[in-house]
């Protein structure tokens, strides 16, 4: 049997096991998104999904654009962009409006996927104004970040920083770099930075929930944010904000994955798409799967209509919103019109999640 025909034997085979794990559940569709992007976050504020950010095509700055999703309506609203053009930012809502830290620009001068330059810049975005703030900045800078809000306060952890004059051998837009475990949280109340215990596990593009007060970075990449100079991890870390420590490793997630979307809903926390990008191979993802820190465990769920990464995920209610992204990895050419504006939505059961 050639390597295809056993890919294909793989994936049909996976999908049966899904749908026979979880008949009740299936993919329905809603408003597509107006531009199709890759590297989109999802934020839910008042029952309203706003997603933020955007990669651009090569020799171009980021879109930075913002649009909110009205369920009722079925229907998208383009918003005030945000004040900088970044992309790979870190992103979470607290007290109905948007925190958005860090991130990477790419200025117009940058070729290809040059251009990745971190930086420290701090935003609140408020939904109802339609405004942008800026904040006090990070004190170092930082793309790729995860961001977590437990008690009013905001974690921005791992991502990936320029290692100026450094031999360092790992590459991001084609310059020295270091992937770090860094956790330094944001009070909104002081506009203040502190730094906590930094996580065990160095990452980039990884994803995050909150649960019972702890936070849980899940996945991500090693090595370097570029895609082809590093790779995936299946690593579950659980974080105590409140004893300033990191526990033992979790139940590693089945598929290990980065660049992906994520939310939580009921207690659980789902990862929807992700990558692989080696030099051989550039790959995105259909899985959908739950890590249930309750029980440490995972549940796979039915995959999305199409593989992704770089797609902006969230919950309104209970229902599973994954909006636009690549149908490919990130490592090939960000030419016009390769990511997709599909706009796919999974009912979870009120109450019970699933099985």
């Amino acid at each position: 049997m050639s390597a295809r025909a056993l890919v294909l034997v793989i994936i049909v085979a996976a999908t049966s096991t899904l749908a026979a794990q979880n008949p009740g559940l299936r993919w329905s569709k809603a408003a597509p998104f107006p531009e199709p992007e890759e590297e989109l976050y999802g934020t839910t504020v008042n029952d309203r999904m706003y997603v933020i950010g955007g990669f651009g095509a090569a020799g171009r700055a980021a879109p930075a654009m913002v649009y909110e999703y009205d369920p009722s309506a079925d229907r998208w609203t383009k918003k005030r962009s945000m004040p900088i053009p970044i992309h790979h930012q870190a992103q979470t809502a607290y007290n109905g409006k948007i925190y958005v830290f860090g991130g990477c620009q790419r200025p117009l001068s940058g070729p290809g996927m040059g251009g990745w330059e971190p930086v420290d810049n701090s935003f609140e975005y408020d939904p109802v104004a339609d405004t942008w703030r800026a904040l006090a900045p990070m004190p170092i800078k930082r793309c790729s970040a995860v961001a977590a809000e437990v008690g009013g306060k905001i974690h921005v952890i791992g991502g990936a920083m320029l290692m100026e004059n450094s031999t360092e051998t790992a590459l991001f837009g084609g310059r020295p770099a270091r992937v770090v475990g860094v956790n330094q949280v944001y009070d909104p109340a002081t506009n203040s930075w502190a730094t906590r215990s930094p996580m065990p596990t160095t990452r980039n593009h990884a994803f995050a929930g909150v649960v019972n007060g702890k936070i849980y970075v899940i996945g991500g990449r090693l090595g370097a944010a570029h895609v082809t100079h590093s790779s995936n991890t299946d690593v579950v870390e659980e974080y105590d904000p409140v004893r300033d420590t990191w526990g033992g490793v979790k139940a590693r997630m089945p598929t290990a994955r980065s660049g992906g979307g994520w939310a939580t809903y009921n207690g659980r926390i789902y990862v929807a798409g992700g990558e692989l990008q080696n030099d051989r191979l550039h790959a995105s993802y259909r899985a959908l799967e739950a890590y249930d820190p309750a029980a440490n465990r995972w549940i796979i769920l039915p995959s999305m209509p199409g593989a992704l990464h770089g797609n902006a995920v969230a919950f309104i209610g209970n229902r599973l919103h994954t909006v636009s992204g690549k149908p490919e990895g990130g490592g090939l050419p960000d030419l016009g019109g390769k990511a997709t504006a599909q706009h796919d939505v999974l009912e979870i059961p009120v109450g019970t999640g699933t099985n």
